[in-house]
């Protein structure tokens, strides 16, 4: 996959709802996986349905695919061959049986919670669907143990056929984060309010949506052959401008006095629009996949510290003023540096 494709109107509806394509895609593969073990008449036949729904269920992106193939079937066949062992020793003992069994058991909760859950889980759920044969009865027990391994490629196939990608998800989320936060800047900052708005919920929603993407950061790199560090840096600069954004709101309301000198300045309403077309820039590159580099005009922000100088001089209302429109400004500047930023490294992770 080509890291600047254009993102068409059928990806963007199909990746906004990819809940319901998941759905779909486990339900064809349920009803598909069902016919094949009918016509083939297949050996306890319950338990490959019941492998593909436990490999289905978690939404496996393109770039974890092969990784998770790989941990599942091998979780598969360790699980089988540890529970005909535990069937040949039940022969000759319950106790040593029941010893394996929880020896077996405890690599499958070790493992749980550490780099392979799946093939822990695929360990356990093997065990006890062949030790639930009966005992002495190897046969069925085999028939279980391919009937399992038959559900985990079933799934590995279908699974395969038009998979998430990562990176289209991040893609995705990170346009609507930047819009999100065009909005909440645009609020925040609306000469047409006399009273500061409650945007707390807001902030603290695009936080949040922000701290979500950090889960797409390993398969998208897996995908594209990106460096994590882009990512990463990309999450960290996103985070920072919430905060600095919130900072940037309480400098903007501190004072009524202050407020009334902030907007009249006719440069600082200039650079609050060219944050809000830088961002709209940034969304619609991550949408186009064909982003151009947006820089920071840091000469406008010179003229906002001139310009609000001269107005704190011709108001004349003493130094209590000066800390949140000082404060105001550095934001601003700060803000600037940050989208400056964001657009470089946007620019590198879509290889422009």
């Amino acid at each position: 996959m080509r890291p600047d494709k254009s993102l068409s109107p059928f990806e963007l509806r199909v990746y906004r709802n990819y809940r319901i394509v998941h759905g779909v895609r486990i339900a064809l593969a349920f009803v598909l996986t069902f016919l094949i073990v009918h016509l083939l008449k297949v050996p306890e036949g319950t338990w490959p349905l019941i492998t593909l729904v436990v490999v289905m269920g978690p939404i496996s992106f393109w770039g974890n695919v092969v990784p998770r193939a790989f941990e599942r079937i091998g979780g598969t066949i360790c699980g089988a061959t540890m529970g005909l062992i535990a069937l040949r020793l039940e022969l000759f003992s319950l106790p040593l049986m029941l010893v394996w069994c929880a020896f077996a058991m405890f690599i499958c909760g070790y493992l749980a919670l550490g780099k392979r859950p799946y093939q822990a889980l695929l360990i356990g759920i093997t065990l006890a669907v062949v030790v639930g044969a009966p005992a002495g009865d190897m046969e069925i027990a085999l028939w279980r143990s391919g009937d399992v391994i038959f559900g985990s490629l079933l799934a590995m196939l279908f699974t395969s056929i038009y998979p998430q990608r990562a990176f289209i998800h991040w893609r995705i989320q990170m346009a609507n984060f930047v819009t999100a936060f065009g909005r909440v800047y645009n609020a925040g900052f609306s000469p047409n309010l006399l009273e500061r708005p409650r945007l707390e919920k807001h902030l603290h929603q695009v936080l949040t949506d922000v701290v979500k993407m950090r889960a797409l950061i390993g398969p998208s790199s897996k995908e594209t052959h990106i460096q994590k560090s882009i990512f990463e840096a990309i999450q960290t600069v996103s985070r920072n401008m919430v905060c600095t954004l919130e900072l940037q709101i309480n400098a903007y309301w501190a004072s009524r006095e202050s407020h009334f000198l902030m907007i009249n300045a006719h440069t600082l309403r200039d650079t609050q629009q060219m944050t809000q077309r830088t961002l709209a820039a940034i969304a619609h590159a991550l949408h186009d996949g064909n982003p151009s580099p947006i820089s920071a005009n840091n000469e406008k922000l010179t003229e906002i510290v001139s310009e609000l100088r001269q107005l704190m001089q011709e108001g004349g209302n003493g130094k209590l003023q000066e800390t949140p429109i000082h404060g105001y400004v550095w934001l601003s500047l700060e803000l600037a540096r940050q989208l400056e930023l964001l657009s470089q490294l946007i620019c590198r992770a879509l290889r422009k």
